[in-house]
């Protein structure tokens, strides 16, 4: 399988392309700068910018990962890079003869149990850090996108809701819309570990179309 990863040399991109390659697939890792490369695989220069360029570099693949992020200045950056890359995706065939898109998400559209006992949105419930909400926002507004998007085969991937550096142990839960939360009372999982289900999911899809998550 030929699999493009668009923000290669961030912290879930790295761990994908390192796990994808693990996996004998063959992978071009694209990010900003011209002088990264990633063991066993192909490195590629593109800044997202244009929908065309984009187009050029997936044409042929038959995954897309877009693991972009945003500078936390300006979180909105993110909506319209993923849109970018959504249009490359629909440029070069799309749903009928172009590559999957699994775009690295956001735990802030989840739901949990809120203060009120009520189920509501990550976002919405109180939990979270005035500080955190731009970025979860920003990534609110492209998983709306996607679900209103009907040219491209797209899957989103909601990590836990700490989403951090750490050991790689091969096993963790997946749901769909609901955060996963572990017996020690935490929703946790490491780059490693993520990236292992962003490759099941490209191998063996059980999500198109939907938003799914994973947490241990």
């Amino acid at each position: 399988m030929k699999v493009v990863v668009y923000g290669a040399k961030g912290k879930s991109g790295v761990e994908i392309v390192k796990e994808l390659v693990s996996r004998g697939h063959q992978v071009v890792a694209v990010t900003r700068h011209a002088d990264y490369s990633a063991p066993g695989a192909t490195s590629t220069v593109d800044d997202a910018g244009h929908p065309d360029k984009i187009a050029a570099v997936v044409r042929g693949a038959d995954a897309v990962v877009s693991a972009l992020a945003p500078p936390m200045t300006d979180t909105d950056q993110i909506v319209g890079l993923t849109d970018r890359v959504v249009e490359g995706v629909s440029l070069a065939g799309g749903k009928n003869s172009g590559p999957r898109l699994l775009v690295v998400g956001g735990a802030g559209s989840l739901y949990v149990t809120g203060q009120d006992g009520k189920r509501v949105t990550l976002r919405d419930s109180g939990y979270l850090p005035a500080e955190w909400l731009p970025i979860v926002d920003s990534h609110i507004k492209v998983l709306d996108n996607l679900k209103k998007n009907q040219t491209v085969d797209w899957t989103y991937f909601s990590p836990a809701g700490f989403f951090e550096v750490g050991p790689r142990k091969g096993s963790f839960r997946l749901g769909k819309d609901d955060l996963i939360v572990g017996e020690n009372g935490k929703s946790e999982i490491s780059y490693a570990d993520y990236a292992i289900a962003v490759a099941d999911e490209l191998e063996k899809p059980q999500f198109r179309g939907q938003r799914f998550t994973a947490a241990y």
